[in-house]
């Protein structure tokens, strides 16, 4: 029977979530999260709920299905593009994961820092820290915070007044975009949290400042901090031309957030020619050619907290842009926000209106969200001070207290993605032979959320968790740089293994991967290489079997392209979309041949931006053990209403065509004999499971070792021909185990 309590020396922490199906706030018990090279880990003692983001977050996730869908015409068109392509069940599995999934709340905290990764400089444990990001620094007691959206804290600066930078930070970028020049004047439209801020630092800035909201409150308090309240009702535009000579203010900050076109239409009414307009707020922006035009006035919308938001290099992999281009980054403007406090330039301590303890969350939401009628302006939740260390025992969740079955595969995940989420995890549930052990994600909320969804045994945020307790086999389902090293270590701890592609990054990878697959025989590795089990590439196989001839092979991958800044684009997290997907084909073209590559040559166009690692436009021929050839052609710049792939096969006098995997059609002796058609999309995803699944209680593999690892190297020495224009034998490079554990 599995214990349900905490076990002993282990830490929990308590963070704050909401559930994107219906809004609902809840305070949960979850593991510690992960710590990285680059992140730091932080006790926090306070964080501040921005009214504004997080009521638009919290008021999107309680509108029912048809309200999001209304919401969020962009996000209806992708679920409707997978429909066309996945069918209806798996979007549906896609959608519901999504809206079940445990979102985090806030950005903005302070706290102790308990530990730093192994390539962070200049923060040690037990220094003071403002952190921010949307995802980093949540509602949470313990968080992980990358190392770039961390800055120490001045000793004069309370934790409560540092709970606040990033908000300041938002601002902060708002006021510089602006440009102020001493003895300017601006409007500050909108005057909650981050407006009354924007105020006291074009104060700071010598400015002459006109505030206005439609609370008279707001309006009151921000005159208390030097600026010109306009009363809501009053003529908004006169009093501005009143306290300009009638030219127009210099600029407007616009703070508000609303479906309303009146801010931007007054905007333009009151700014003077050649006047600047920064939007910080969310408003619509239908803007008035009229007034815009004839002034030519300059408008820009602030970026949330500065240069480097939303650029993963710069908040995940920790790079710094150079401080003599870029003088105030999002780290930059955390920094002079703190300053500010320290010099006594911006007032913090008069803006908080509300004080909560973290497990009061719900009713602090009800203030935003209008459920309590009190005035507010800075909502700040404070924690209790724990220890300044964290247990060196991975913390553990039991999230059920069944008895083992120790007549089902004991299977634990590591990872809890989308694709893990909606395509494989609800598949294996159905089988009566699995039964779910642990669950271990980078992500504390999300392992305790999708563990008690599915029914796992416990969750956890260590992947040693699994590694230490009953399970017979390990899903690797995260990111593609923790691939290799997962593997290992799994079948050093004498467990079976499913991960997802790609197996490794490169050589060395793959030579760990190798070493410990040999000195654990016994242990089976399967790489999630699905098309080979799709019931039309069976189909075709079946077709082709008394054909004796070497085939041919073509598959063409109109896979449409990514954003730069994907994590797959990156090189070390990633790998590139070759290394990443291309994988999937040449295993299929292994499949298709029965039979395992012996040589790659890749061919990319010319884009003189992009790598041989991650370009995205190329053309792969392999050749086979058995004589047959394949060709692979990948393109990320085909149009996006041709479907995605399409596959050939010749030999022996026969053909077949495999479209989108939906349809096949098969040809001999001059007609074509027969053809099939799925009512949906099927990649093989549930065949592949339950082969895996049987293959493990047997004792067989479905798939033999040595066929994934001469794919999986194939698929990296492509990218290596692609480097130095030859063709790549695979038999020079093998083998690969030349170190022992």
């Amino acid at each position: 029977m599995l214990d349900n309590t905490k076990l002993e020396g282990q830490e929990l922490m308590k963070q704050v979530t909401q559930t994107l199906r219906d809004g609902v706030i809840s305070v949960k018990d979850v593991p510690v999260p992960g710590l990285g090279d680059k992140f730091v880990l932080v006790r926090n003692l306070a964080s501040v709920i921005s009214a504004g983001t997080e009521k638009t977050s919290v008021d999107m996730a309680r509108k029912n299905l048809l309200q999001k869908a209304k919401a969020r015409p962009d996000l209806v068109k992708q679920v409707l593009k997978k429909l066309r392509t996945d069918g209806f069940k798996k979007t549906f599995q896609t959608v519901g994961a999504r809206l079940d999934s445990p979102s985090p709340l806030g950005y903005s905290s302070a706290g102790i820092v308990l530990a730093v990764g192994g390539l962070v400089e200049g923060i040690k444990p037990g220094d003071r820290v403002a952190c921010g990001g949307v995802g980093y620094a949540n509602h949470a007691e313990i968080v992980a915070v990358p190392r770039n959206l961390v800055v120490k804290v001045p000793d004069s600066v309370s934790d409560e007044e540092a709970a606040f930078t990033t908000l300041g930070s938002i601002g902060l970028q708002g006021v510089r975009l602006a440009e102020p020049k001493l003895g300017e004047t601006f409007l500050v439209l909108g005057l909650g949290i981050i407006g009354q801020m924007c105020v006291q630092i074009l104060r700071a800035n010598g400015c002459k400042v006109l505030g206005t909201d439609l609370d008279a409150a707001q309006v009151k308090l921000a005159g208390e901090h030097g600026a010109i309240g306009l009363e809501p009702g009053s003529d908004i535009v006169q009093s501005c031309l009143d306290l300009t000579s009638g030219r127009g203010v210099d600029g407007v900050l616009v703070c508000a957030g609303t479906s309303s076109n009146q801010p931007i239409e007054l905007c333009g009414q009151v700014t003077r020619e050649k006047g600047r307009v920064v939007v910080v707020g969310a408003v619509r922006m239908d803007i008035p050619r009229e007034d815009y035009f004839k002034k030519e006035i300059s408008v820009v919308i602030s970026r949330s907290y500065g240069p480097g938001r939303y650029d993963p290099f710069y908040e995940e992999s920790g790079n710094d842009y150079p401080f003599g281009y870029v003088r105030f980054t999002e780290q930059r403007n955390m920094e002079s926000i703190l300053g500010l406090i320290d010099q006594g330039g911006l007032d913090l301590k008069s803006l908080i209106t509300h004080r909560f303890d973290v497990d009061a969350a719900a009713d602090a939401y009800k203030l935003i969200q209008g459920e309590k009628t009190e005035p507010y302006i800075g909502i700040v939740l404070n924690y209790k001070s724990g220890s300044d260390t964290v247990s060196a025992v991975s913390p553990r969740i039991r999230v059920n207290t069944r008895p083992l079955n120790n007549k089902a595969l004991g299977v634990s995940f590591f990872g809890a993605g989308n694709y893990a989420t909606a395509s494989l995890i609800p598949l294996l549930q159905q089988d009566r032979n699995v039964e779910f052990r642990g669950l271990v994600t980078a992500s504390g909320r999300t392992a305790q959320g999708v563990a008690e969804k599915f029914g796992f045994g416990f969750c956890a945020a260590d992947y040693s968790e699994l590694l230490a307790h009953d399970s017979d086999a390990i899903m690797i389902t995260t990111r593609h740089d923790s691939h290799a090293s997962a593997v290992a270590d799994a079948l050093k701890a004498k467990k079976h293994v499913y991960v997802e592609k790609p197996l490794a990054l490169n050589v060395d990878e793959l030579a760990l991967v190798d070493a410990a697959a040999r000195s654990n025989p016994e242990q089976q590795v399967m790489v999630g290489f699905n098309r080979r089990f799709a019931p039309l590439t069976l189909s075709t196989k079946r077709f082709f079997a008394n054909v004796n001839a070497p085939l041919v092979v073509s598959i063409r991958v109109n896979a449409g392209s990514i954003q730069g800044n994907h994590w797959i684009q990156d090189p070390v997290v990633g790998g590139g979309r070759m290394i990443g997907e291309g994988c999937h084909f040449v295993d299929l073209a292994s499949a298709l041949t029965s039979s395992n590559v012996v040589s790659v040559h890749a061919f990319a166009t010319a884009k003189p931006e992009k790598s041989a690692l991650l370009n995205d436009n190329l053309n792969v021929s392999l050749s086979f053990a058995n004589g047959s050839v394949a060709n692979i052609v990948y393109t990320a710049d085909g149009s996006p209403a041709l479907p995605k792939e399409y596959v050939e096969v010749h030999g022996g006098g026969r053909s077949a065509v495999i479209n989108d995997f939906k349809e096949a059609s098969f040809y001999s002796s001059g007609i074509k004999s027969t053809s099939e058609k799925l009512g949906g999309q099927d990649k093989g995803q549930q065949n592949m499971l339950s082969a895996w699944v049987d293959g493990v209680r047997s004792g067989t593999a479905c798939v033999d070792y040595e066929c994934l690892l001469t794919t999986s190297l194939a698929t990296v020495m492509a990218v290596e021909s692609l480097t130095i224009g030859e063709t790549v034998h695979i038999g020079d490079v093998l083998p690969l185990n030349t170190k022992d554990d």
